[in-house]
């Protein structure tokens, strides 16, 4: 079913101009663990936390002020729109959203750097339950396994589990031959909807309230994109766009 998937996906990333292809054998170890892979030439990661920074700081040059480490009720902001946009934690602060944002926590680990180059590129596996990089530096980032309890890791809060690690690391040392050590661990937390689709726009019953969330897990690209659909439609224009996210549909 993952091979269907996959070649669906391919297919789209075809008919949208991506250079996608089959890859007709696997180097090992990948040759064991899989029966087979896509490859996107043009894929591809960014350092999340430079991203972020950096963001923030147009954010700051254009006029906002950033205010860190403090909770605040929306309802007490005097402001013509107010926008959510904090994804897993929608329900923190528009509870009856909680219904439609479930909070979803992904654990990662970082090794040691490793003397041998073993990945060129992003890796993804198992429907994304499986994913990992190495960086320029040698160091292998591995992710996912949520997969080996998926109750307990339907929760905001932002720790790592033993039962999940444990797992990542048997990845680790399926994927290098050896478990080498590891030098950081950590988690973080997603909201995920219904459909899979985010909520963005206008929250029914609060006129002056807008959310952009519920990105299950694709926000890095999702998030740009609803934060852009958002902003115009505060501004009085109407994004077809907007029909497929809003929180109404619920």
């Amino acid at each position: 079913a993952e091979w269907e998937a996959l070649n669906r996906e391919q297919d789209a990333l075809r008919e949208d101009g991506f250079e996608a292809g089959v890859v007709a054998s696997l180097h090992a170890p990948l040759d064991r663990l899989y029966e087979g892979a896509v490859l996107n030439p043009g894929d591809g990661a960014i350092d999340p936390v430079r991203w972020v920074r950096r963001l923030a700081q147009h954010a700051v040059d254009a006029g906002a002020e950033i205010v860190e480490h403090s909770r605040l009720d929306p309802t007490e902001v005097d402001a013509t729109g107010v926008v959510i946009a904090v994804d897993g934690l929608t329900a923190a602060l528009v509870p009856e959203l909680g219904r439609f944002v479930t909070p979803v926590r992904g654990q990662m680990l970082v090794t040691e750097p490793l003397p041998e180059r073993l990945y060129e590129r992003p890796h993804y596996a198992r429907d994304g339950y499986d994913y990992w990089q190495q960086l320029p530096g040698g160091r292998l980032v591995v992710g996912g396994r949520r997969d080996v309890s998926l109750e307990t890791e339907q929760t905001d809060a932002e720790m790592t589990t033993a039962i999940v690690q444990g797992s990542l690391e048997e990845l680790v040392a399926d994927l290098v031959g050896r478990l080498p050590r590891i030098t950081h661990r950590w988690a973080g937390i997603w909201g995920e909807t219904p459909d899979r689709l985010p909520l963005v726009g206008r929250i029914p019953g609060r006129d002056a309230f807008w959310v952009a969330g519920g990105y299950s897990g694709h926000g890095n690209v999702l998030g740009l994109a609803c934060g852009d659909l958002v902003a115009r439609a505060i501004l009085g224009q109407r994004p077809a766009e907007l029909g497929l996210f809003d929180p109404a549909r619920f």
